[in-house]
């Protein structure tokens, strides 16, 4: 499998550069994936910590799914592996898969894109219960281009100490 990454426009307007850099930040994940098996994907970065590729997935899809259907759109829906809310079950992909955290992923990912695009404006608020803040939208996809970001580094080492592979 090899994941398409579109680099984001160098000019456009400010949805449009949201919309692409978040892309691009969720097409780094899945390119920091591609080729590998699922043992590979779940080998952990460091003992004990439970952060592995397949964990990154994981999480992101918790991710998408708390600020985009639970936070903009207003879904009482619980996350996808805890049921009680924590974000850390995600993390431990001892018995996941490819297919079955891909899955969840990209189905997060399609709803949060179905979501935004039905949104009148970047303006539009939710509310996070979490913290107990209402959040534009804005808010929330600058937060998940920062989440990706800052993941897709953690992803650049965990790839590279499954096989070597460094790069974009």
């Amino acid at each position: 499998m090899t994941t398409e990454r579109i680099d984001p426009p160098l000019v456009g307007d400010e949805r449009g550069m949201l919309r692409a850099f978040l892309d691009y930040h969720r097409a780094t994940l899945a390119m920091k994936c591609d080729g590998l098996s699922d043992e590979e994907l779940r080998r952990r970065s460091m003992p004990p910590s439970t952060l592995s590729l397949l964990g990154l997935v994981r999480h992101m899809a918790e991710v998408e799914r708390a600020w985009f259907r639970r936070t903009i759109n207003g879904e009482d829906v619980p996350l996808v592996w805890s049921p009680e809310g924590d974000y850390q079950v995600a993390y431990d992909a001892t018995a996941s898969t490819r297919s079955e955290a891909f899955a969840a992923w990209q189905e997060e990912v399609e709803h949060a894109r179905r979501i935004e695009e039905s949104a009148p404006s970047l303006d539009v608020t939710g509310h996070n219960a979490r913290w107990n803040v209402d959040v534009s939208l804005r808010h929330v996809m600058l937060h998940l281009i920062h989440e990706y970001a800052r993941h897709n580094g953690h992803a650049d080492f965990l790839r590279e100490g499954v096989d070597g592979t460094v790069g974009p």
